[in-house]
């Protein structure tokens, strides 16, 4: 599976793609920050980080995209520039029909260190050991986008598959209770 992890951010948003199973040794594919000026426009400032996901979408073309939950922050105009920009990753994303999944920062954490308490240092320092990289990403946003992807390609297919099993029992049982209510309009007695 090759997912596309995306650190949401205005002036940084870390793009880092693996491919891996769980289990698995994983694969870097690329690393990358799509970075804009914090005295440009606003709405151009978004416009640029749209052009950027987009085209290592269509280059890298992943599987999945797992972007990073937007959690309340202190500061509102930067968990607003956040959210704006992890909106972008999920409507490229829906413009491929890829499966989008959010994590949460301490997902990641968890997920790459054991620890959802994990500095950047360590999530650094994880990040760099599991993908066998001579050099650790940076910044910080880089190795936030790869432990998001690493999360979702380990937590992530075993989440896509108990959905799957849930909606499979779901649609077994509306086809037996259609089933039945079919044979009952046919006179038959159903039990």
């Amino acid at each position: 599976m090759r997912v596309m992890g995306v650190d949401p951010g205005l002036t940084r948003c870390g793009v880092g793609v693996v491919e891996g199973a769980p289990g698995r040794r994983l694969h870097l594919v690329r690393v990358s920050v799509v970075r804009t000026a914090p005295d440009e426009d606003h709405a151009r400032r978004l416009l640029g980080i749209e052009a950027g996901i987009e085209a290592l979408m269509d280059e890298l073309r992943p599987d999945a995209v797992a972007v990073e939950r937007v959690f309340s922050q202190h500061n509102v105009r930067t968990v607003m520039g956040t959210a704006q920009a992890a909106g972008i990753a999920m409507l490229a994303a829906a413009r491929r029909g890829l499966p989008v999944a959010l994590h949460t920062p301490s997902e990641a954490k968890a997920a790459v260190t054991g620890n959802g308490r994990a500095d950047k240092t360590q999530v650094t320092a994880m990040v760099t050991r599991l993908l066998s990289l001579e050099t650790a990403p940076k910044p910080a946003d880089a190795a936030d986008a790869l432990a998001l992807a690493i999360c979702h390609v380990w937590r992530g297919g075993a989440q896509q598959r108990l959905a799957q099993a849930r909606r499979s029992r779901i649609e077994e049982a509306a086809r037996a209770e259609r089933e039945r209510l079919a044979a009952r309009g046919r006179g038959g007695s159903v039990q």
